[in-house]
């Protein structure tokens, strides 16, 4: 019999059960690598034990989650992400590697029912950052927290601080006055400010809020030509062409090429990154 997902964060559902979802299950490889700096900073934070039960939120295609699943290898790891396909590749990936203490599940995580107190530890790499009621999705998460559980969050900076995206705005404006996301809206930058996360936090049943800044560099290909074909896939350069004719949409994506080739190294495109390690108890 086939269960029925409860959802309430439909826009971003759309986006991540539809076509973002779709691209970025065939560009996992890709932003497994992009983002390898990142992770190595949050393992060597030391927030996962060998016999931890651990939750992955927006767990995507899977990568921290396995990785987690190896270092917890006396408990267990549970993914849940609203992507269908990013989950089914998640799972073949598991499997191939056999990895039998990991599961994944589709599901919303403001309302979705998780057995009260199982976890140890929740994690999340970019995955929290979306979620259209925050209060209810942490709350929520609060509530599958053993007493004293722990929750510990990757999550982008300011955009400002982030050269890899202020450089990608800056190729595709063409002359536009880009809009900034609002910092409370479900957007990359919702978890960046201090204070609001703290106060969420808070409110959602959380203590000992912690943050860790973590500046690295973003491998976007081997060579410019190969971080090219990424950077075309991205939901931002797909975004910010529309609107474009053909002759701006030619010339952003040579200015495009030409920032790429400014970043080019012996180890490839490398691009500055701002992100957060959040850290938080269960109150």
């Amino acid at each position: 019999m086939e269960t029925t997902v409860e959802i309430v964060n439909t826009d971003q559902a759309a986006a991540w059960d539809g076509h973002e979802g779709d691209v970025w299950t065939e560009q996992a490889d890709r932003y497994d690598a992009a983002g390898e700096r990142i992770l190595k900073r949050f393992f060597e934070a030391e927030i996962v034990e060998t016999s931890d039960d651990v939750l992955d939120v927006g767990c995507g295609t899977g990568r921290l989650a396995r990785d987690v699943a190896r270092l917890a290898s006396q408990g267990t790891v549970v993914g849940i992400d609203l992507s269908a396909k990013m989950l089914g590749l998640a799972r073949e990936r598991a499997a191939a590697e056999n990895l039998t203490n990991v599961s994944f599940i589709q599901g919303d995580v403001q309302v979705h029912r998780f057995e009260p107190a199982v976890f140890d530890v929740a994690i999340s790499s970019f995955g929290a950052m979306f979620f259209n009621d925050p209060f209810a999705a942490f709350s929520n998460i609060a509530s599958a927290l053993r007493p004293g559980g722990r929750l510990a969050l990757l999550a982008w900076r300011e955009l400002q601080r982030n050269d890899w995206l202020v450089e990608l705005r800056a190729a595709l404006a063409m002359g536009r006055d880009l809009p900034v996301p609002p910092p409370d809206a479900p957007t990359p930058f919702s978890l960046a400010d201090q204070d609001r996360v703290r106060r969420l936090l808070d409110q959602a049943g959380y203590r000992d809020v912690a943050f860790q800044a973590i500046d690295e560099h973003m491998n976007l290909g081997a060579t410019v030509e190969d971080a090219f074909a990424f950077a075309q896939t991205m939901g931002i350069v797909e975004g910010l062409s529309n609107g474009l004719d053909d002759a701006q949409r030619a010339q952003a994506m040579d200015n495009i090429k030409t920032m790429l080739a400014a970043h080019e190294t012996s180890d490839g495109v490398m691009i500055g990154t701002s992100a957060w390690l959040i850290t938080a108890v269960r109150a």
